[in-house]
């Protein structure tokens, strides 16, 4: 039987899940390297199997340790809960770690964290921003507790549900001739030049799935992976852009950029993702809840 498993060991396991190499694990549990190597070691002779390939001095988690993996981040939740478990009931405790993508991240999260923050008095959260696909693979490795994005993802291992939706719109520099135009078609946008976002983003996706499909010739000028550089390349007249109206907000105020209306439906979902195996505990479940509740002016 499985008697002298350690939280400990469990807690190195997952660490060493994070950052792929016994050093920088080591690191950021101020512990040796041999004493990681050790605990690791350990846990692995005790359930019989490696839990990691050894490619190249990194650590790559394998079939077996995918399959701990989840059950430990519960039992080491389940842990930390303990001590707070005879405190007030109402109060909340732990670290939420939240991934975002650009618009979500920069536009709306700091938003949603003040107001939950003071709701419920706590002020332990990590914000990681990055693209849609990187966010997802945060959460799929446990580096995340909960990601909120643009683009819906199908990954099996994520479950994902809308919790607020914006609206994304077609820019281009004050002095391009469509500005003049009162009804704009799609098909002044033929043989046009778009800055996009790279792989992976929310507003590339929707652009790609909404936009580009309804263009029989179009063409990359660049591909940018801020927002900011985006908005000037477009500013600058070297093309049009597609992104979230309140990501445009600051440089539609100030006339860096003018937005076209076209005769599509503009409107983009926003979407809550879990992994489906993550324990949730009560401040998870409670961030989840004030996320669907949650309106920027409410």
């Amino acid at each position: 039987m499985l008697t002298h498993i350690t939280l400990r060991q469990l807690h190195i396991f997952t660490v060493v899940t994070r950052n792929n190499t016994l050093t920088e694990a080591a690191e950021e549990l101020f512990l040796s390297k041999a004493a990681v190597s050790m605990a690791l070691s350990e846990l692995e002779k005790q359930l019989g199997h490696a839990l990691f390939d050894r490619v190249n001095h990194r650590l790559i988690l394998n079939q077996e340790g995918r399959k701990l993996l989840p059950l430990a981040d519960e039992l080491l939740n389940r842990a930390n809960a303990i001590p707070r478990l005879f405190e007030h009931e109402n109060r909340l405790h732990g670290q939420l770690r939240i991934g975002a993508s650009d618009t979500i991240g920069n536009q709306v999260a700091p938003y949603l964290l003040s107001h939950f923050r003071q709701q419920y008095q706590h002020s332990t959260q990590t914000l990681f921003i990055s693209n849609s696909a990187q966010i997802c693979q945060k959460l799929v490795d446990y580096e995340l507790d909960i990601a909120l994005i643009e683009g819906k993802t199908l990954h099996p291992a994520l479950v994902s549900k809308q919790f607020s939706q914006d609206e994304m719109c077609i820019i281009c520099a004050p002095e391009h001739p469509l500005t003049q135009k009162t009804n704009v078609r799609l098909s002044d946008f033929e043989h046009s030049q778009w800055l996009l976002r790279e792989a992976g983003s929310g507003s590339r996706e929707f652009f790609l799935r909404t936009i580009a499909p309804r263009l029989e010739r179009w063409y990359e000028a660049f591909e940018l992976n801020t927002t900011e550089a985006l908005i000037n390349s477009v500013s600058a007249g070297l093309g049009f852009g597609c992104l979230s109206r309140l990501a445009a907000k600051a440089a539609l105020q100030d006339g860096r950029v003018v937005s076209l209306s076209v005769p599509l439906d503009m409107r983009r979902r926003f979407w809550l993702l879990v992994h489906k195996e993550k324990y949730q505990n009560p401040l998870l479940k409670c961030f989840i809840q004030f996320c669907f509740e949650w309106r920027r002016n409410g």
